[in-house]
Formats: structure tokens, C-alpha cells, sequence
């Protein structure tokens, strides 16, 4: 008998390392060996005759071999394998037809009949009852992701153990419903309890988002540092946007007039090129003025940068604006910051100060750029119409 189970488990250790995908991750040489350890556990502590304990440990180390073919129906592919391994090793057909009996046994929604088949059904779910259950369900549910059959989740996976525990698995010999049936309920209370936390926990995390929520809808602060935020940068950008235009003004200029300059005036001291000095000096005095303009409207304005107590107290200034603190030192800036943050109001009138005051300023800057650019087209128009003018007269 040893002779042949210790064939059996070469051949099933073989097997796996050359045919079992690696996803197999919970059926595989370490469950099997642990089922074999628990069958030989059982037979240990019962009445069986030594040809049904040979049975028993082939069913054991050959019960998963299937799985090398198929995931599904992997018992009659078990059956398959165990059989010709069987008739290479000279095995009679009795105990042939016993370890295939064993075998479909571990069907789980199978009843089973015969000792050797409780048996069997025992040891393959003694992980219900041992130290490493977590793991060893871990292992299968990861398993039962990698190869598509169904995506538990943590929460859900819990539930159907929970599930499996109550109402599918039940131990059927005597040993194992005396040794390993409270190990169960204590793995099956790890598992109620481990569901209540996630409960709990979830519940508490529903429970902040609908205050959260409620916060949100119900709670105007929000709203309004929302509404200063968006307008603030609103404003900021459309000031960056003046810059850059006024800039784009500077630059064309300084080339219009380089370029004047450089190759229109030296060649008006030439009698034949006198009728060109008008249009040549409108352009320039054109650019000239665009120029003038482009900086008006960039041109920052110098504040004095101090404030007194007295006007932090009746509200007078606006700490939230550089240009009337940056001369103070920090210990009377940080005192003023502190009894504005004090006064909630006092923030938000800083807040409309320093939005009317930015609008103010870029009423300039457009109103600036408004002139620069029509100071610009105008120049052009006249400059080009006294050139057409000046060729024609010639």
C-alpha cells in the first residue's frame, strides 16, 4: 500500500509542477497535501481496514487532478487521471472503482454514503476548522477572480462564506464533528464579527457623507468662499490677459520703429526721398505714443504699505492687499491678520475691498488698452494712406 501512495504523491507532485497553471493559487500541491494530512487523521481515528485506507489516500492525493484539464467538472477529469495512473501501477479494478467513488465524493453537493466518502468530505473542507482558514479562503477567492468565475468582494466574499458555514457544509464523522466542529464556529464567529465591523464601518462612512452632504447644501460659507475664489481668479486672469496684450503692443512698436529707424531715416536725407519724411514721422510719432499708453496701462501704482492700529480697528485697511503692509514689520502685521481673522465679517468686507479695488484697476487697464489699440489702427491707417499720398505728390 505505502508503495503505491507514495507513487501517487510523486506522480500528483510532477503532474502540477508540469501541467497546473499558476493560477491555481488554493488547488494545488499544498491543498492536497493538507487534505491527505487530514484523511490520514481521521483514518487514524476510526475504524477503517487497510484497504479502505489505501483508497482513501489515493482519493486524497489524486481528488484534484482534474484541475490540470478543467476548472469545471475537474472531478471526472480526476477520475480519468487517477484511473490510468492506477492501471499503469497493477492496480485491481476494485480498488480502482473504490478511489473513483472517493473521488466524486468531493462533489460538494453531494451526500455522502459510505465512510470512506464522509471521510473524504471532511478532510477537503478541514481548512472550515483549522488556524489558516483566512488565508487558505483568501487563496480561493483570489483564485476564483483569476480565472473569471466570480469577483467577490471583500464584504461579499465574508457573506458567502457565512453562507457556505449555515446552510451548505456540516462535518459527517464522528472525529471530525468532535475535534473540529467548534474550531469551526469559532472561524464561522470571526467571520460574523469581521461583517459587523465592515458594517459598522461602512455605515459610519455613509453616515459622514450624508453629513457632509447635508453640510454642503445647508452650510452658505461654502458657497460664498466658492463664489469670492472663482471671482478672484476670474479677475486675475483677465489682468494677465491685459498684461500680455499691452506687452504684444510694446513688442510690435519697438520693432516698427527699430525698423524705422534703422532703414526708413537714413535715407530721407536724399532729395528724391523728401516726400517720405511726413508718413515716416506720423508712424513713429504713432508707435511712439502706442508705446506710451501700453506702459500707462501695465505701470503699477506705489502704495505706502503702513497702516495703524487705529484703522485695523475701524476697518480702514486691506490686509489682503501687499501694497498696504509691506513696510510693516511681521509682529504688527500678524497682530492686524489676527483681529481681522477674529471678525468674520471684517474677512469677507476685505474680500468685496480687494475684488472692487482689482475691478477698479482693470477698468483702467482696459480703458488704457481700449486707447492703445485704437491709437495703433488709426496710426497705421494714417501712416499708410500719408505714404500713398507721398508717392503719388512725387
Amino acid at each position: 500500500m505505502n508503495n503505491l501512495v507514495e507513487k501517487a504523491d510523486s506522480f500528483v507532485q510532477n503532474l502540477f509542477k508540469e501541467k497546473l497553471p499558476n493560477t491555481y493559487i488554493y488547488h494545488n500541491y499544498k491543498h492536497t497535501e493538507r487534505v491527505v494530512k487530514s484523511t490520514k487523521e481521521i483514518v487514524e481515528n476510526s475504524e477503517i481496514n487497510v484497504k479502505e485506507e489505501e483508497a482513501l489516500l489515493l482519493g486524497a492525493w489524486l481528488h484534484d487532478t482534474g484541475y490540470t484539464k478543467t476548472y469545471y467538472g475537474h472531478e471526472e477529469e480526476s477520475v480519468k487521471i487517477a484511473t490510468n495512473f492506477l492501471k499503469e501501477n497493477n492496480a485491481t479494478n476494485e480498488l480502482i472503482s473504490e478511489v473513483a467513488k472517493i473521488i466524486n465524493a468531493t462533489k460538494f453537493d453531494n451526500q455522502p454514503q459510505t465512510e470512506a466518502e464522509r471521510i473524504i468530505r471532511d478532510a477537503d473542507t478541514s481548512h472550515f476548522a483549522k488556524e489558516y482558514f483566512e488565508e487558505a479562503s483568501e487563496f480561493l477567492r483570489q483564485e476564483l477572480q483569476l480565472h473569471n468565475i466570480k469577483n467577490f468582494t471583500g464584504e461579499e466574499w465574508i457573506q458567502e462564506n457565512i453562507r457556505v458555514f449555515t446552510e451548505k457544509h456540516q462535518y459527517y464523522t464522528t472525529y471530525a464533528l468532535e475535534n473540529w466542529k467548534p474550531k469551526k464556529e469559532e472561524n464561522l464567529l470571526e467571520l460574523i464579527e469581521d461583517q459587523k465591523k465592515r458594517q459598522k464601518k461602512l455605515q459610519k462612512e455613509e453616515h459622514k457623507a450624508r453629513l457632509k452632504a447635508q453640510y454642503k447644501n445647508d452650510n452658505p460659507e461654502r458657497s460664498i468662499q466658492t463664489m469670492f475664489r472663482v471671482t478672484l481668479r476670474n479677475h486675475i486672469k483677465l489682468s494677465d490677459i491685459a498684461d500680455t496684450k499691452a506687452n504684444i503692443l510694446l513688442s510690435v512698436n519697438a520693432i516698427i520703429i527699430s525698423l524705422a529707424l534703422a532703414n526708413l531715416i537714413p535715407k530721407l536725407d536724399a532729395a528724391s526721398n523728401k516726400h517720405l519724411l511726413i508718413p515716416s514721422m506720423i508712424l513713429i510719432l504713432f508707435s511712439v505714443a502706442s508705446i506710451i499708453l501700453s506702459i500707462m496701462s501695465t505701470r503699477p501704482n506705489v502704495t505706502s504699505g503702513e497702516f495703524t492700529k487705529k484703522q485695523v480697528e475701524d476697518r480702514e485697511v486691506n490686509l489682503l492687499f501687499f501694497g498696504n503692509f509691506h513696510k510693516m514689520p511681521f509682529e504688527q502685521f500678524r497682530w492686524g491678520m489676527q483681529e481681522m481673522i477674529k471678525d468674520k465679517d471684517y474677512v469677507y468686507e476685505s474680500l468685496m475691498l480687494d475684488l472692487h479695488l482689482l475691478g477698479k484697476v482693470l477698468h483702467r487697464k482696459y480703458f488704457l488698452l481700449r486707447i492703445t489699440y485704437t491709437v495703433f489702427m488709426v496710426g497705421i491707417i494714417v501712416s499708410v494712406i500719408s505714404f500713398i499720398v507721398g508717392f503719388y505728390l512725387m
